[in-house]
């Protein structure tokens, strides 16, 4: 009996556990509430012009979530699964290749973002992270939950749907690796939260011994209501999209239910 190699087997495990997490996260959507259609020849009831200037004032806004409570929303490695685990520290390629320049000022700006970790700039409010490692493949995933203003935030999902045409393909300059031929294509995201946005970027290239370099980074942001999600998931190995997609909804599931039970404790 032959065996399987041992990044066989590990993209095998990665492959079941994104499938039970995509399952997992089409319950969660299911079991959502729905709002009840009026029967028919019913209609909602009319609005009277006759309240008090009081009564028409908009409710207060929901309060600010605590970094207690966004923490309390961050995904782990329990709903990754193996291999996943918690992060050692940051990846080699990290400093290597996402620390580039391009002429391309939109192109250059994504670079930024990616190696920063600051897609929207710093927070407005409180914020938690978590960094996690796939300990078979060197791939790692960074998760953010941080309070930034929705107009803002929307002004930036608006720019990255315009990057995949606007950077299709470009050349970019690395500390470490040379020239890399970075490709940037649109990562599709399940309809989570408020807005959303998606990328899936890719450099090749050779690096100063001639090795070829080969790194995929995806990028998802999510808004959720006051608060936003930034999720970067990359490796020099395969990088399965469907992980960046799992996690997207699971977190702005898990982010939705918290900020709802803060609004209950009010």
């Amino acid at each position: 009996m032959t065996h399987a190699p041992a990044a066989t087997r590990a993209l095998l495990a990665s492959a079941l556990s994104v499938t039970a997490l995509l399952t997992a996260a089409a319950c969660v959507a299911g079991d959502r509430e729905v709002p009840r259609a009026l029967p028919a020849g019913v209609s909602d009831p009319p609005t009277t012009s006759s309240a008090s200037p009081a009564a028409e004032q908009p409710p207060p806004g929901p309060p600010a979530l605590s970094e207690e409570q966004l923490r309390a929303a961050l995904i782990t490695e329990t709903d990754l699964g193996e291999p996943w685990m918690t992060s050692r520290g940051a990846a080699t390629w990290r400093d290597g290749m996402l620390k580039a320049k391009t002429e391309n000022a939109d192109c250059h700006r994504l670079l930024d973002a990616l190696y920063t970790e600051e897609l929207f700039g710093p927070p407005s409010g409180p914020s938690a992270t978590a960094a996690l490692d796939d300990a078979y493949n060197d791939s790692q995933l960074h998760y953010q939950v941080a309070a930034h203003p929705p107009a803002d935030v929307d002004r930036v999902l608006a720019w990255m749907e315009a990057l995949p045409e606007r950077c299709e393909r470009f050349e970019a300059t690395t500390t470490r690796a040379g020239a890399q031929l970075v490709e940037v294509a649109e990562l599709p995201l399940p309809e989570a939260g408020d807005a959303r946005a998606g990328l899936r970027l890719t450099m090749t290239g050779k690096a100063s011994d001639g090795v070829p370099t080969y790194l995929t980074v995806n990028l998802a942001a999510v808004r959720v209501g006051e608060d936003t999600i930034t999720l970067t998931n990359g490796g020099l190995g395969p990088v399965l999209p469907e992980v960046t997609q799992a996690m997207t909804q699971l977190g702005a599931d898990r982010l939705t239910d918290v900020g709802r039970q803060a609004r209950v404790r009010v």
